[in-house]
């Protein structure tokens, strides 16, 4: 019952400290990170490891089988370089699957049921510079007709060979989505893609929907609000769409931002509760019991209507007048030089009436003026605010700075 993975979700989110990977810490993580993980990983019975074949730079891509169920499930990560948060969680997964402790009834079920097949970071070579291209810079999520990248082409001969029931295409979306109208980021998104352009339903579709409903009623409880429907349009070249096509039940899943973490570590544990949360109630035989118009019910995610930091109201001088605009402040993020961290880099993103729109950190800043933070002078030159700038300047109320904004960050005084 539902009750059953309700406890078995929660029971995750208390012990999740027991089985996260503890080397992988950051975001941005490369190749020669998982391989000794995979190795050490093929020691043990449970998992059998093939090479799969190599990349276009020549980096082994590697499947790691686990489970002797009869329905196949097929969970791949990393199709895109900079997209790393699944595939932290899938080694956090096969912690949990090499465990035998606590969880024994649960992980026995699974693997009697299901036989998993996992391949973590299908594009190693865009890992590596953390970009979302491949090395021959196109993208594998629009290369499933023509087949002409090698990641591509071992991905369907694995998926023509094994024709696995379920498919979980695991991807990050960008930060700046919102559920629905709503001021909540989409911190996860999920998404049963149509098998053609006018978005038939089959039986099939219907299944992939219904494990989403799952796990949008487990994350409810983690996350309330913040768990949307990703865009629902036909990609007739990309790889999720065409698994849906080809007879997979296919089960997009995109992890956001969640405030105040920007390596995205809650994240990653949101996407080990929901994918395992999946596979008991897929192993189980529960998600069958779904009712399609729960899925329908999850609000559709709504682009780009948040900002890291959103000011309201504030007033600028130009030419002896003032004005009263709203600044909406992106921070983007700037690889070092070996793409293993990165710096902040603020950009003012847009100016205007912008009181739809919402920030996850937000200043009411009326009655107040915004200025050069060097107004040492006291000659009081207008102070120009451009889009694309780094967002440095002060809040002034009566002459006194009220908030100092460097680089996107907010500090009162």
């Amino acid at each position: 019952s539902f009750i059953d993975i309700e406890n078995f979700a929660k029971n995750l989110d208390e012990s999740y400290e027991l089985f996260k990977e503890k080397s992988l810490k950051k975001r941005r993580i490369k190749h020669k990170d998982i391989t000794p993980l995979i190795a050490r990983l093929s020691q043990n019975q449970l998992f059998e490891k093939t090479k799969l074949g190599e990349s276009t730079e020549g980096r082994s891509i590697f499947l790691l089988k686990a489970g002797t169920g009869k329905t196949k499930v097929l969970i791949w990560s990393q199709m895109h370089g900079d997209e790393p948060t699944a595939t932290q969680a899938l080694f956090d997964i096969f912690n949990f699957l090499s465990s035998n402790k606590e969880f024994s009834t649960e992980i026995k079920l699974i693997l009697n049921n299901l036989s998993l097949y996992f391949i973590p970071m299908l594009n190693p070579d865009g890992a590596e510079v953390f970009k979302r291209r491949n090395g021959l810079n196109i993208d594998l999520n629009r290369d499933a007709v023509r087949l002409v990248a090698n990641e591509s082409k071992i991905f369907k001969k694995l998926r023509d060979e094994i024709e696995p029931d379920f498919g979980f295409n695991l991807h990050d979306q960008n930060p700046y989505y919102t559920v629905g109208n709503t001021n909540k980021p989409a911190t996860m998104s999920f998404l049963a893609p149509a098998f053609n352009l006018e978005k038939d339903m089959n039986d099939k579709r219907k299944h992939s929907m219904q494990a989403i409903i799952l796990m949008n009623r487990v994350l409810q409880k983690q996350i309330p609000g913040q768990v949307g429907r990703y865009f629902d349009a036909y990609g007739p070249t990309s790889m999720g769409d065409n698994m849906q096509k080809w007879g997979t039940r296919t089960i997009l899943i995109e992890s956001g931002e969640y405030p105040g973490d920007p390596e995205r570590q809650q994240v990653r544990k949101l996407n080990f509760i929901a994918i395992l949360s999946a596979l008991k109630g897929i192993s189980g035989g529960y998600c069958n019991t779904l009712e399609i118009k729960e899925y329908n019910e999850i609000p559709e995610i709504n682009d780009a209507r948040l900002f890291h930091l959103l000011i309201r109201k504030a007033s600028v001088k130009k030419s002896g007048k003032k004005y009263t605009i709203d600044i909406g402040i992106h921070l983007n993020e700037k690889n070092n030089e070996d793409c293993t961290d990165f710096r902040i880099e603020s950009e003012i993103f847009d100016l205007g009436d912008l009181s739809h729109y919402y920030g996850y950190e937000e200043i009411n800043a009326e009655g107040m003026e915004i200025e050069q933070i060097d107004s040492r002078s006291n000659k009081k030159d207008d102070f120009a605010l451009n889009i694309g700038d780094s967002a440095d300047f002060t809040l002034t109320k009566n002459g006194e700075i009220k908030f100092l904004v460097e680089n996107g960050q907010v500090s009162s005084i």
